[in-house]
């Protein structure tokens, strides 16, 4: 996502370099560059005029003082109204309501409601410790209703049941009262989605609305949709009372548009962004991370909060140790960061907020590459525990033992061994020097890579 946007703005810094002022001439040069670049990546095209006129009228004149080049006040300023475009700051779920504080979720077919339902269940239940129950009334796809029960298993949320004989409204009230009557904190309702905006969806909605009186109505909409989702945006807008936007599949093979439209076109706020079909892929949206990563700045805040929620720590400080010294780093430890690695959406995730690491997370993007690391994983376990402390065991009887009880050739049991070396050297090499150095070195050393 906005790895053109970002390359645009690149060019746009490059081209600014070598003057002393920013005038009408050069901003106008620069401004025409990222009016294309936004077209581009499927911004609306009223968000595009006022976003350009907002940057252009406050860089001109812009004086370029100290050791500040011109490129780097224009991307400034771009920062700035990147950020106010989005929001400003992250507006969080208002729960302060009398129990049960009631979340109601809508949108298009496909977009992602039900697996968002159950990423927020289990947002709100490990991090704000709340009990929650959620229920689907989605009468017209069973599927959904038996997907969310398989969801509140495996986040530790209670399910009220539902069945397709029933009406929406039969099922919200009677999902309500159970709430109630066993204290829970949080009631979240996943509803009906089509596959168009059509009347009789509308209708249902707003009906559902008014009987529960929800403190949150969330429109959950696919970033990939581009263009397409703002206007569905604006429509349920319209429709309903809405407190605020998830947007779905922002880690997909999307433009970006939508993210920097919805809120400017629909005037409410996102408040998460969904990444990834893990039920832990559920962050807060926060308009001025993602304005430096839109401009290739990284996003180390979000990936501190992400590590501080995944890692284990004790883990990380053993690893810390062994790739200080480059000493007794061994398989095991190649398998757990994999591990580790796979809970933080994995290596392509983190890479992205990174600063200047972009190319290199749209490298290890998609399914092949999560399949690499399950391989890697596979082959790791089909070793003993000794052979995963002391690799240089491995001789050939051993390494046909390991690649039929993996399901691989021989030829990748070496090249695991062969990355695995290197990565060996690389720390050895870089112990103690600049992690960003060394992350870039071992691109190719890690699955995915």
């Amino acid at each position: 996502m906005f790895d053109n946007l970002q390359s645009r703005l690149s060019s746009v810094v490059k081209n600014l370099r070598g003057h002393a002022r920013l005038s009408e001439d050069n901003i106008s040069d620069a401004m025409r560059e990222v009016r294309m670049a936004l077209l581009e990546a499927d911004v609306a095209l009223p968000v595009v005029k006022t976003f350009v006129a907002q940057v252009k009228e406050r860089a001109l004149g812009h004086e370029v003082m100290g050791s500040l080049t011109p490129g780097q006040a224009v991307i400034g300023v771009v920062h700035d109204e990147l950020k106010k475009l989005m929001g400003e700051h992250n507006d969080a779920l208002n729960l302060a309501a009398v129990p049960p504080a009631i979340v109601l979720m809508a949108g298009l077919q496909g977009a992602g409601k039900t697996t968002t339902t159950g990423k927020l269940a289990k947002k709100l239940k490990d991090e704000s410790k709340k009990k929650v129950l959620v229920v689907s009334a989605d009468v017209y796809r069973p599927a959904a209703i038996e997907q969310l029960k398989l969801l509140a298993g495996q986040v530790g949320a209670e399910w009220f049941p539902s069945d397709p004989g029933q009406l929406p409204i039969d099922i919200a009230r009677a999902a309500l009262d159970h709430a109630k009557r066993h204290f829970f904190d949080v009631l979240i309702v996943d509803t009906a989605g089509r596959l168009a905006i059509d009347e009789a969806m509308m209708a249902e909605i707003k009906q559902l609305h008014a009987a529960l009186n929800p403190v949150e109505t969330l429109f959950v909409v696919d970033a990939m949709q581009g263009q397409d989702a703002v206007n569905t945006a604006k429509a349920f807008g319209e429709a309903l009372p809405l407190t605020g936007i998830i947007l779905t599949k922002l880690d997909g093979d999307s433009r970006g548009g939508a993210a920097l439209s919805v809120r400017h076109v629909t005037g409410k706020p996102i408040k998460f962004v969904g990444v990834g079909e893990k039920v832990g892929g559920l962050e807060p949206f926060h308009p001025e991370r993602m304005a430096s990563r839109i401009l290739g700045m990284g996003d180390v805040l979000s990936l501190i909060e992400q590590v501080q929620q995944n890692v284990d720590v004790e883990e990380a400080e053993k690893l810390a140790k062994k790739m200080k010294t480059g000493k007794g780093f061994d398989l095991e430890d190649f398998k757990s960061q994999i591990q580790q690695m796979k809970k933080m959406g994995g290596m392509a995730g983190l890479i992205d907020k990174l600063p200047g690491m972009g190319q290199m997370s749209q490298a290890m993007q998609g399914p092949d590459a999560d399949k690499a690391m399950r391989r890697v994983e596979g082959i790791i376990n089909a070793m003993t525990p000794q052979e995963r402390r002391k690799p240089e065991l491995l001789k050939a009887s051993r390494k046909r033992r390991i690649a039929v009880g993996s399901g691989v050739s021989v030829q990748e049991v070496n090249r695991l061994l062969k990355q695995f070396e290197d990565m060996q050297k690389m720390m050895k090499q870089f112990s103690g020097k600049n992690m960003f150095k060394l992350m870039k070195g071992m691109k190719g050393m890690l699955p995915g890579m």
